[in-house]
């Protein structure tokens, strides 16, 4: 049997975790680590909370002073589309930690409201995103990283027959 990715989910917002969040966040990091290539069983450790919490998460580990949609923190440095291994793995869990992901329950609905589709299209977006950048692809100039970072993650979510248009 086939290894499989660890991904706990944990929230501080009351009903964001329901088995059915769970499950789909599940399904979007799974697909997401697969259309890039990681064979490695991995883990990845979500957690769900609101403003508040992602802005005293954003102050103290990166010194900014405001609430964010979506924080990652990766494990390793890696670069596009190169992935980590079973050489990376924990050995005492056999899993390759990826690192953390925070997303903002009130920005998800904010987002979604703001760009005319739902809730779970906004939601995710920001779980591919932030897989991608557990991956090494950032967007911190406009150019060619942004674009080779947005062009996964619409690939990924058409994987999912998830369209801006939901």
């Amino acid at each position: 049997m086939a290894k499989k990715h660890y991904i706990p989910v944990t929230s501080d917002v009351p009903g964001a975790d329901s088995k059915t969040n769970c499950a789909f966040i599940r399904k979007l990091i799974r697909t997401a680590l697969e259309a890039e290539g990681v064979t490695a069983a991995c883990e990845v450790d979500v957690l769900l909370t609101n403003d508040e919490g992602i802005h005293a998460i954003n102050l103290d580990m990166r010194g900014v002073d405001r609430p964010t949609d979506v924080l990652s923190f990766p494990e390793f440095e890696l670069s596009p589309g190169e992935v980590p291994d079973e050489m990376d793995a924990d050995p005492g869990t056999g899993l390759v930690p990826l690192g953390d992901m925070v997303i903002s329950m009130e920005h998800v609905a904010a987002q979604a409201e703001e760009f005319g589709h739902s809730r779970q299209r906004e939601l995710a977006y920001l779980v591919t995103h932030s897989v991608l950048h557990l991956l090494g692809y950032d967007h911190l100039d406009e150019g060619v990283q942004k674009k080779q970072m947005r062009a996964r993650e619409e690939a990924i979510l058409a994987q999912l027959g998830i369209t801006r248009e939901e």
